[in-house]
Formats: C-alpha cells, structure tokens, sequence
C-alpha cells in the first residue's frame, strides 16, 4: 500500500470512529517506514480537523467525538513509543496543557501534549475543563522556569474564556514568567493578537514548531 494510502486510511479510520481500523493503520504507517511524526501531522490531525469541522457544523455530537478520540488513542498506543525514540533537545522548558473550561474535547490537547513532549518539553497536563485558577497556581509554581502554556479549545463559547486567562494571568502580575499559545477550531492569529497572547498553531506538529520558537 502506498503511503498516501495508508495516510488516507488513518485520517478515515478517525472520521469513522473505527477504533481497530485507526490502530492498524498506525502500524501500517510505522512498517512503511513512516516517521510517528508524519502519521500524526498528515493522517491523524486531518481526520481530526474534520472532525473538528463537523462538530462546529453540528453535523455530529459528542458521543461521536468521543469514539473518534478512542481511535486516536488506539493510533496513539501504537506511534508513542516510537516517538519517545525520537525525542530530540531535551530541556527546552516546561508546558502546561490543558482544554479551556467548559470544554471537555481533549482530541486536539493530546496531540499536542505528546508532540511537544516528544520535542524535549516537560509536560504538565491539567486536562479538560480547567479553570483559570488551576493555569495561575500552575505558572505561580513555576516561576523563574521557562514555562509556555498551551491551551485548546474546539467550541467557540470556550475559545472566548482564552482572553479571560491571558487577562487573570496579567491580572496575577505573572504575563511575563510565561509565554502563551492556544489553539482549537476557531481560534485565528487575529484573536491571538487581539487577547494578547503569544501564538497559535494550525496542528500538533506545528505547535510543537511554534513552541520551541517561542522557547529560544
């Protein structure tokens, strides 16, 4: 099978909620010689992006998103090791990650955890529905240490809690010990500028690219 094929298959076995289908696929990708990297960034992130897409449409629920996060999983179980392998420069700095509160879609955030862990951050994963208090004890522990944080929301109602973070962090007197970067579905590098964050990313890849940008 080829390897746009196999990319293909991962990106449909997400969108179909086919959880057996997305874990072999994983496999096909690794056996084809494909980098963990690459399976995510063309095959698992397209199919999430869509599904993404279809959630904001209302053209599928929760319990959907839901099945399409245990396929990614599945998929995940399989490429984690490899990317473990493949960690490069360590100590770049800790990030904290975490889905807005109000919003418990994790598909996204978890992309992201494991690729920025895989590029040499420290991961410190608040999870789903975090509020603000949580993110600001989090950065006050850290203080002194390179810390970004990394936020992500797929709904647009919890996408607009991203400004109350940046102004209770600045608030708190603690915008300067941490850098900021969210993404999600809706959230535009004009809404970054606008709330006065750092930047965002188009995928877990790029994220983990923005990231050791804004570390250096």
């Amino acid at each position: 099978m080829g390897k746009q094929e196999i990319l293909d298959k991962l990106r449909d076995s997400i969108v179909n909620q086919d959880i057996n289908g997305c874990k072999a696929a994983a496999q096909e990708a690794l056996d084809a010689g494909m980098s963990p990297v690459e399976a995510i960034d063309s095959g698992l992130a397209p199919g999430m992006k869509i599904i993404g897409d279809k959630f904001e449409a209302a053209e599928i629920y929760l319990p959907q998103i839901m099945m399409s996060a245990k396929a990614m999983n599945a998929a995940m179980e399989v490429l984690t090791p490899e990317l473990e392998k493949e960690k490069v420069g360590e100590g770049v700095g800790t990030a904290i990650t975490f889905v807005q509160e109000g919003d418990i879609h994790d598909i996204g955030h978890r992309l992201v955890s494991t690729m920025l862990g895989a590029n040499g951050f420290k991961i410190i994963d608040l999870g789903v529905d975090v509020p603000n208090d949580s993110i600001i004890d989090e950065i006050r522990k850290l203080k002194g240490h390179k810390v970004i944080l990394a936020g992500s929301a797929l709904m647009t109602t919890s996408m607009l809690g991203q400004k109350d973070t940046v102004a209770a962090i600045e608030e708190e007197g603690l915008r300067d010990s941490v850098k900021i970067m969210f993404g999600g579905a809706p959230v535009s590098q004009k809404w970054i500028e606008d709330i006065g964050a750092d930047a965002t990313a188009e995928n877990a890849a790029d994220a983990a690219r923005v990231a050791l940008g804004l570390m250096k």
